[in-house]
Order: C-alpha cells, then sequence, then structure tokens
C-alpha cells in the first residue's frame, strides 16, 4: 500500500509552525493539486493551490467545521503538537492534560474525524507525526503524550486498512522549528525530516524514522532498560 502525492488534496494540522510548514511547501513540490493549511490562526500563503483553513484540535465544533470544508481531502498530515507539562510530577494535571489534549486526544480526534473523508477518497493517508520522545521518556508529559499517540497510530494502521488507508508514522530527534528554540541540542533541518516523511509515504511504509538518534532508540526498545537509561545500569 503506498499514496502519491501528485494529485492529492492533503490536510496538515499545525501548519504555522516550522515543520508544518515545511509539509505544505513540499506537498506543492511533490505535486499535491491543493493543500489545506490549518492552524488555529491560519497565515496566509502566497500559492494559490494552498487554502488557509481555521482548525483547533482540541475543538470537535472546529474539526467539524474542517471536515466540512475539506470534504476532498485524501491524505491527512497529523502534525499539530505542543511541548510542555514538564516532568510528570511537576506542575499541575491540569498541564498534564493540556498536552495530552493537543498531543494525543487532538491528534485520534482528526484522525477519526477524516477517516470516512479519506476511505471514500480512495483510501488515502495517514502521516503521524511523532517524536524520538515516544520511545525514551526523557520529558515527561510531553514523552507520555507521543507515547500514547504512537500506540494509537498503531491501532489505527490495523482499523484503517480495510479501507485502504496507509498510515505512516514519523519518528524524529530535535528538529530546528520554533517549537525547540532554546534547546541546547544537535537539530534536524526540518526540510530534511519532511522529505524522509514523504519519500516513505510514498514508498508505502508504515514507519518512518527521520535520523540516526530514532533509529538508535527503536532499535533499543528490545534491549534491556538500562540499555536505555544507563544511570540504572549496575555497577
Amino acid at each position: 500500500m503506498s499514496t502519491t502525492l501528485s494529485g492529492a488534496t492533503v490536510l496538515v494540522t499545525g501548519a504555522n509552525g516550522g515543520l508544518g510548514a515545511e509539509f505544505v511547501r513540499q506537498a506543492l513540490d511533490r505535486g499535491a493539486a491543493k493543500v489545506y493549511a490549518t492552524a488555529r490562526t491560519p497565515r496566509e500563503w502566497s500559492d494559490p493551490r494552498v487554502v488557509p483553513l481555521a482548525l483547533d484540535v482540541t475543538s470537535t465544533a472546529s474539526i467539524a467545521a474542517a471536515v466540512a470544508q475539506a470534504a476532498d481531502t485524501s491524505i491527512v498530515v497529523n502534525n499539530a503538537g505542543v511541548l510542555g507539562a514538564g516532568g510528570i510530577l511537576e506542575g499541575t494535571l491540569d498541564d498534564l492534560r493540556a498536552v495530552f489534549e493537543t498531543n494525543f486526544f487532538g491528534a485520534v480526534a482528526v484522525a477519526r474525524a477524516f477517516a470516512p473523508v479519506v476511505g471514500a477518497n480512495g483510501g488515502g493517508a495517514y502521516l503521524d507525526v511523532h517524536s524520538v520522545l515516544s520511545w525514551i521518556g526523557l520529558a515527561g508529559g510531553y514523552s507520555a503524550s507521543k507515547a500514547a499517540y504512537w500506540s494509537a497510530t498503531n491501532s489505527l494502521r490495523l482499523e484503517l486498512a480495510p479501507q485502504g488507508t496507509q498510515v505512516v508514522g514519523l519518528h524524529l530527534g530535535y528538529t530546528d522549528t520554533p517549537m525547540t528554540a532554546g534547546i541546547d541540542a544537535p537539530m534536524n533541518d526540518p526540510a530534511d525530516v519532511v522529505r524522509a516523511a514523504y519519500d516513505g509515504l510514498e514508498a508505502g511504509e508504515l514507519e518512518v524514522l527521520a535520523d540516526q538518534l530514532s533509529a538508535d532508540v527503536k532499535s533499543g526498545l528490545a534491549g534491556p532498560i538500562e540499555a536505555l537509561y544507563p544511570q540504572f545500569a549496575r555497577v
């Protein structure tokens, strides 16, 4: 099962961000007929193939309105996400819930709402943006929310297969976007991440590891827990 971007109608959530904007641009470069660039406050785009669309993934009414306007969508890039929450024991439960509302419940709500749309338009695809932090709990509440989303993507892949929908999970390490401003760590170029994601989508892959860090951490899941958390290794 593979999906081509040429001639497709693509909807990108979180399109104002560094990674989201790159998803919009490269979809057009690969021949997408139309791209719905969604955000809570959508920006203007110079290309007439881009349709700015208001979408708050934490609002059921906003999602329903987007589905009604974007009923020709065949590919959904579920990219919207937020940092925050700190450690599991830090802050309040409301802080933790707010991160889950966007990164997990919001993403799942978009997937549920667009499933019949994408199915009716030939099956198409979902591209779900996860993180290497889905697999390693270094970011507390954020890691927990992305781990939950990764699990949901695996379930969605099974549930959407009968209607011919390809579901791709994208994992990446720190990437040079406004979200990561102030973090002192090696950064991916957003263009490289999106290129790898779309290459995987069009090649029929179900999971894309956009960098070596993601590949290393994924391989570590099969080993002892101390391999991922060396601070717990026995001396």
